[in-house]
């Protein structure tokens, strides 16, 4: 069969081509982005320029295509979110189009890629906030602009299935971080921007970096590898629901940047920069119906994923420095 992955050119997208592409599938991949701006192009995937918030592009897209994958969605971190609130929510025409085509070529199954910003922002008002349970979304009161695009998007999937029979499957991504992801730029979130200013720091010299608030907000951050794994138990699973797809283990954005300064062999010295965007407070993923559905749940430490993406990114700063 051929699988769809709009998005395809992106962060989680090329980890999930990739990874479609060594379970033996055929696979198409289609991004807004030139190719050459792709975070990863697999020579050995169809690899198609366009944007699938144009229906005329999606149909294309999907036509041929046994099962979807959509991750297209104009998105970053929170210095990008609150400053572009339109932007984000446009992202509803991709979701719209990609299931209208499904349903017309006949899909058997399709993937919808949600974000843990549907949830409440009152449950989220404190550092050790508890953990999110799916059950919580409603009423609801999502990040503004992102959150809410998303959460519509949730329930045209599930109408889709409900009046269409669009076999659709939701993932709740809680924040995700790795190699080959947006490192700079605007759009990259805490543990790319934090492994940027550590790494440039210890090239520089210049051992001070920026952090955005007091650095007592929380978070749980899900290494790439972990969320494409629970991507694809979730398609292959019978379950219509919405799942969180995250990380239950929670740490502070003081506490980031502590692990990667071990990692980089070096002390900064911090300044805080309290007017900058900080979203919520709190927020980690309660993975009890992940366990209780799938099976599964993420496992990776974050010291261990963080080593990882810290090198990687490390690489990139030396070879900008070293103009390459």
């Amino acid at each position: 069969m051929t699988v769809l992955v709009a998005g395809g050119g992106g962060f989680i997208g090329g980890h999930l081509v990739g990874s479609l592409l060594a379970d033996g599938l055929a696979v198409r991949a289609v991004d807004r982005k030139p190719l050459e701006e792709w975070c990863q192009l697999h020579p050995d995937a169809q690899n198609i320029e366009g944007d699938v918030s144009l229906r005329e592009v999606a149909d294309d897209a999907v036509a041929g295509c046994t099962q979807v994958y959509n991750l297209a969605c104009d998105m970053g971190g929170m210095g990008f979110i609150e400053q572009h609130k339109a932007l984000c929510m446009l992202s509803v025409l991709s979701n719209t189009h990609l299931l209208v085509a499904s349903r017309d070529h006949g899909v058997e199954r399709y993937f919808f890629a949600s974000t843990a910003c549907v949830y409440p922002q009152s449950r989220q008002a404190s550092s050790d906030a508890a953990g999110l349970r799916e059950r919580d979304v409603y009423p609801a009161d999502p990040e503004d602009g992102y959150g809410w695009e998303k959460l519509f998007s949730e329930r045209m999937c599930r109408h889709f299935t409900e009046d269409f029979l669009v076999d659709t499957r939701v993932a709740r991504y809680h924040s995700v971080y790795g190699p080959m992801g947006t490192w700079d730029g605007g759009r990259e979130k805490a543990p790319a921007a934090i492994c940027r200013k550590i790494a440039l720091a210890k090239q520089t010299g210049v051992h001070e970096i920026e952090i955005w608030g007091d650095g007592h907000q929380t978070r749980s951050f899900q290494y790439v590898d972990d969320c494409i794994e629970g991507t694809q138990r979730l398609m292959a699973s019978d379950v219509r629901e919405p799942v969180n797809v995250g990380s239950a283990e929670a740490v502070s954005i003081e506490d980031l940047v502590k692990i990667v300064e071990d990692l980089a062999g070096i002390t900064v010295k911090r300044r805080h920069d309290l007017s900058a965007p900080q979203g919520v407070r709190g927020r980690t993923s309660d993975n009890t119906l992940c366990r209780e559905l799938l099976g599964w749940e993420p496992t990776t430490p974050l010291v261990d994923g963080l080593r990882v993406t810290y090198d990687w990114i490390e690489r990139q700063v030396v070879a900008r420095l070293e103009g390459r």
